[in-house]
């Protein structure tokens, strides 16, 4: 529903819960680079190496990197591509 919450959901979880987090861009309240910078920044050693990937419709070089000095580590472009989805899927998780 917005950034602070996906923030929230993550922080209240345990380390290790989630494998991957993907993030919308365009979100009300925090948008997604501020959230995957709070979330980057958590006193969590998980948390600074989860794989985050942008789920957006910001698809131009600019908006891949300002994902990437957000901490974002990859980048998917809405309408979703399921071969790219795949893709960005089987390279992250393990």
């Amino acid at each position: 529903m917005n950034g602070q919450l996906a923030v929230n959901k993550v922080m209240e979880h345990e380390a290790g819960y989630f494998d991957l987090i993907f993030m919308d861009i365009q979100m009300p309240v925090m948008d997604g680079y501020e959230a995957a910078k709070q979330i980057r920044s958590a006193d969590r050693d998980d948390l600074k190496k989860i794989p985050i990937v942008a789920m957006t419709a910001d698809a131009f070089a600019d908006d891949v990197r300002k994902s990437r000095e957000a901490g974002i580590n990859d980048h998917i472009a809405k309408p979703i591509d399921v071969q790219k989805l795949m893709h960005i899927l089987q390279k992250w998780i393990q």
